[in-house]
């Protein structure tokens, strides 16, 4: 009011608006470099929309222009400055290390990834910040941050992250100007299950967007756990503007500072500290806290017990010790312990005990110790013996005593909240047991490692492709929880890069689990147990596991409990000879025996006849007597027992995949179950191989058949993203009609028929056990003969168990194809003769139907003959039939003359009997009387063509009334009388 009263004629220029800004209503900024490398700071006000009257553009340094670490640019004067106690800065670059609100330039949004048609809102599916760190989501949603900074030079990135569980796909990528990204092999992050996992990545100059991106995809019923972020520092900026406070738990002494340094244990800062306060004494703090905590009153889980070294007398101290860092009072009031009514004290130590023996392959040492037998030695646990002549050691390691801790494992704490913790010890001797000890959470892992450094199997074992075992470890536990505790077995590369074989959640009973090693690179097992997923200072003291024993073979540097003999032959004593394929060891002798045919050995027993397994029906052994596999070529019965079937699977042999129908989780996600079959084949058949492409590790199982998780590949921007593999068929069990084999039950029901054809159906089975499948997993893959399919591998799942699987161990396929029929042969066939058409007659060959069989015997080709045609053999038949008639009327003629003939020369005979009965007839004269035929008196003496003595029936009598007769001589001529 006293402007306007000054100049009164301002209230008429209501065009006119003057403001007076103080220093902190605006900030200065650098505009654009030019093409001379010059630019202008010009102030810019905090608000918008503010009036003009701000400070004049002034030149600016040089683009060249850097400030070193510890200093910042003071826009003012444009000169650097050295930051103040309590606080840092990286000169060239930005950091971030404080997640109590999203830092400024940071955006995070959700958003759904899934192209099905189910709605999901995604809006609350972002990053969000947790303190020291900043937290992704755990649903199905895509969660993305995102960070856009302009580099003045070639400048790096760099951030820790804890990413423990592959359900969720974590990526980091960059994009430039050109919206061009990182390489799309490097952006997916590997999992880490320990420990905070460091990553660089270099920076070019001029924009640069940075995104992480998480999709959760849990399939499982255990808790998701989130992928984590902190410490986010970018470097190749020109300068930083400001100096950043030390976040609570850490200071800056000196001014100048690049970083700040973490408050020692029992001792907290403020945020900007240039000091760390110590706690008072009934309080404690971790190494870098923002306060102090009140101390609790120790009890029986703030302490633990182990042994001491074994001594000359063979005789271990029993030893008590508080867990460090020891948080816990013994001296609080108004605790209650069951036994003494207060804090419990630290039990006295200093007690003796027996030391147990030694574990097997080791020997006593004079000091009571334990050692390794050397090479070519076994033992029990107490001396070491050379192994005789014609045997070989059996290596490994074999742990079922606990006196100390082998020197190849090792225990260790990880704690997801407080990594930097000085707790070192997760597991304790004691004994007959290994046991986890108590941590600082119950959120913590309790962690057990072992390493190996590689494998090989013995001299008197085989080894080839179908044998995949190239070691077994077998250990023996129990857990015992009052709530979520989980325990976890992991195998691997190494401690990082394992990945998660089974786990048992609450109380288990005391069992045995066995893991086959297929490979040389799995070196690294290791157990992890945590009492609950949350995130709690409360501490369960009755939750623990155990460990009884471990054992593990065919361990390269391994000792040996025992030797067996070797096959009798030509090498060195030192040397082993292993027996030929297909023989076996006689147990006790080494000599070698060959097994029955069609066998093969087992690949953990190769001593006595029952190293010698039959294979299954329609099977037969490999060269190297390993397996049992088929040739994809078998015969089979036909139903009710008529002719042989004979089949040919070789155009099913190649590796086929097939999905089960979509499925989604609670958010919609899609996903699929993929399977694998390598159906058949002899030894060097290509195998069915599944993999996961979403961790660093890229495991990978072969068998027969695999299964693996597959993921529409939106989510994740790459044609397959495949996860969760395992084998569902490693060893072929047999190939039969039946509908049970070796304890495994084909799914009928499912898939009923109503052919009069068989189903051929293949076994298989998987070694792989697991906490659900304690024998393993079994696959039957049932073939129909069905010519209507026109692709060769139309696979359908059981209707009531759409993934394949009702119960998760044994699985059913159905598969349709035309080459599941038997091969054709002749009687598949029939001929079809046509009608003589002008002189030709044709043969064709048809399929019967339904035609029911594929290959085999080819259709034969048409064929034509020469044929005679109808009214030629009716012209024959008229001529044959009038001819016939003839001859048969003659011959009736002559039959009726000669009848007539032998009538009168009777009655002739019976006129010239004499009177007398006993007279004989007189002699006839030579002369041939009327009414006589010279014939009959002839016909003895010669003979007559039948045509002849037609001719003489049909001759005339003569006039005289006498028939011309011929006559024979007696020379044997005919003489004619008349």
């Amino acid at each position: 009011m006293i402007l306007f009263q000054l100049f009164p004629w301002l209230l008429n220029k209501s065009i006119i608006c003057v403001c007076f800004f103080l220093q902190s209503d605006y900030h200065f900024e650098y505009t654009d470099c030019d093409v001379l490398g010059s630019r202008w700071r010009v102030a810019v006000p905090n608000k918008p929309d503010t009036c003009t009257g701000l400070p004049d553009p002034v030149k600016g340094t040089q683009c060249t222009f850097s400030c070193s670490e510890g200093e910042f640019l003071d826009m003012g004067s444009q000169e650097c400055q050295k930051c103040s106690g309590g606080t840092y800065s990286l000169g060239t670059g930005v950091a971030f290390d404080e997640w109590d609100s999203m830092p400024a330039g940071f955006i995070s949004h959700g958003m759904n990834m899934n192209i099905a048609d189910i709605y999901t809102n995604c809006s609350n599916s972002t990053w969000i910040p947790k303190g020291d760190y900043i937290a992704s989501n755990i649903d199905e949603c895509t969660s993305t941050l995102s960070y856009a900074v302009s580099l003045k030079k070639a400048g790096t990135v760099s951030f820790e992250y804890f990413y423990p569980d592959n359900t969720i796909f974590f990526e980091f990528y960059v994009q430039n100007d050109q919206c061009e990204s990182t390489d799309s092999e490097g952006r997916w992050m590997s999992t880490s299950e320990k420990d905070w996992t460091p990553h660089n990545l270099k920076l070019n100059r001029g924009n640069n967007v940075l995104y992480w991106r998480t999709t959760s995809f849990a399939l499982v019923g255990s808790a998701v756990k989130p992928v984590l972020l902190r410490n986010i520092a970018i470097s190749g900026v020109a300068y930083t503007s400001e100096c950043f406070h030390c976040k609570p738990g850490t200071y800056s002494a000196k001014p100048g500072s690049a970083h700040c340094t973490p408050c020692p244990a029992d001792s907290y800062s403020n945020k900007g500290a240039t000091v760390c306060q110590q706690c008072e004494v009934d309080k404690y703090a971790e190494a870098g806290s923002g306060s102090c905590k009140q101390r609790p009153a120790c009890t029986t889980s703030d302490y633990f017990y182990t042994h001491t070294p074994c001594d000359s007398k063979g005789q271990t101290q029993l030893m008590y010790k508080w867990i460090e860092p020891k948080i816990c009072s013994e001296i609080v009031e108004g605790a209650v312990d069951n036994s003494t009514g207060g804090a419990v004290k630290l039990p006295a130590s200093g007690q003796m005990e027996t030391c147990p023996p030694c574990n097997p392959g080791f020997s006593v040492t004079n000091t009571s110790g334990c050692e390794p037998c050397p090479h070519g030695s076994y033992s029990n646990g107490t001396v070491c013996a050379e192994c005789p002549v014609g045997t070989e050691p059996v290596v490994g390691f074999e742990y079922k005593w606990w006196n100390k801790m082998p020197d190849n494992m090792r225990s260790s704490v990880y704690s997801r909240e407080y990594s930097d913790s000085v707790r070192s010890t997760g597991w304790e001797v004691a004994g007959e047991y290994i046991y986890t000890t108590q941590g600082d959470l119950d959120s913590d892992y309790m962690m057990l490692s072992l390493t190996v450094p590689g494998y090989r199997l013995p001299h008197s074992v085989a080894k080839d492709d179908e044998r995949s075992e190239l070691s077994r470890i077998s250990f023996v536990f129990e857990t015992q929880c009052t709530a979520d505790c989980t325990l976890y077995f992991m195998a691997g590369y190494s401690e990082r890069t394992n990945d998660m074989v089974e786990h048992w959640s609450g109380t288990t009973r005391k069992q045995s689990y066995s893991y086959l090693v297929k490979s040389n690179s799995t070196v690294s097992f290791t157990w992890g147990f945590q009492r609950t997923q949350a995130y709690t200072f409360h501490h369960r003291n009755g939750d623990f596991a155990k460990m009884y024993t471990v054992q593990i073979t065919n361990v390269v540097g391994g000792v040996a409990s025992q030797c067996r003999h070797c096959a009798l032959g030509s090498g060195s004593a030192s040397e082993c000879v292993p027996c030929p394929p297909g023989h076996y060891m006689v147990n006790g002798t080494g000599v070698c025996k060959s097994c029955p045919p069609n066998t093969f050995i087992r690949a953990d027993q190769t001593v006595g006849e029952a190293a010698c397994i039959h294979c299954g029906p329609n099977t037969h052994s490999n060269k190297a007597h390993s397996a049992c596999v088929s040739d994809c070529r078998l015969d089979l019965q036909s139903t009710g027992g008529g002719e042989v079937l004979q089949y040919d699977f070789t155009p099913l042999a190649n590796i086929t995949s097939f999905q089960s129908s979509p499925r989604f989780t609670s958010k919609g996600l899609r996903y699929f179950h993929q399977f694998r079959v390598g159906l058949c084949g002899e030894e060097g058949r290509e195998v069915a191989v599944c993999v996961d492409n979403v961790t660093e590790s890229r495991k990978e199982v072969r068998g027969y058949a695999c299964q693996s998780t597959v993921v529409p590949s939106e989510v994740r921007g790459q044609s397959v993203v495949s996860s969760q593999p395992f084998t569902i068929g490693d060893t072929l069990i047999g190939v039969t009609s039946d509908t049970s084999l070796d304890s495994i039950a084909s799914l009928e029901s499912s898939f009923i028929t109503k052919s009069n054809l068989p189903d051929v159906i293949f076994y298989y089975r998987s070694s792989e056990t697991t906490q659900a499948c304690k024998k393993g997993r079994t696959t039957t893959i049932r073939l129909r003969c069905d010519p209507t399919v026109t692709g060769k591998d139309q696979i359908t799942l059981p209707g009531k168990c759409s993934e394949g699987t009702c119960d998760g161990c044994s699985f059913h396929f159905l598969w349709r194809s035309p080459y599941a029929c038997p091969l054709c042969t002749e009687s598949h066939y029939r001929e079809i003769v046509s009608a003589c058409i002008q002189g030709i007659q044709r043969t064709t060959y048809v399929w019967q139907q339904p035609l029911q069989c594929t290959g085999g015997v080819s259709l034969p080709a048409q064929t034509v003959s020469a044929c005679v045609t109808l009214d030629f053999w009716l012209k024959v038949g008229v001529s044959t039939g009038t001819v016939a008639a003839v001859l048969l009327i003659s011959i009736s003629c002559y039959f009726w003359k000669r009848t007539r003939k032998l009538e009168y020369k009777y009655s002739k005979l019976m006129m010239t009997a004499g009177d007398k009965e006993c007279e004989l007839p007189a002699a006839d004269s030579c002369a041939i009387m009327e009414g006589e035929d010279a014939e009959d008196d002839l016909i003895y003496l010669t003979k007559k063509s039948f045509f002849t003595k037609i001719k003489s029936f049909s001759r005339e009598r003569s006039s005289d009334g006498f028939d011309s007769v011929p006559l024979k001589s007696s020379s044997g001529l005919e003489m004619e009388m008349s």
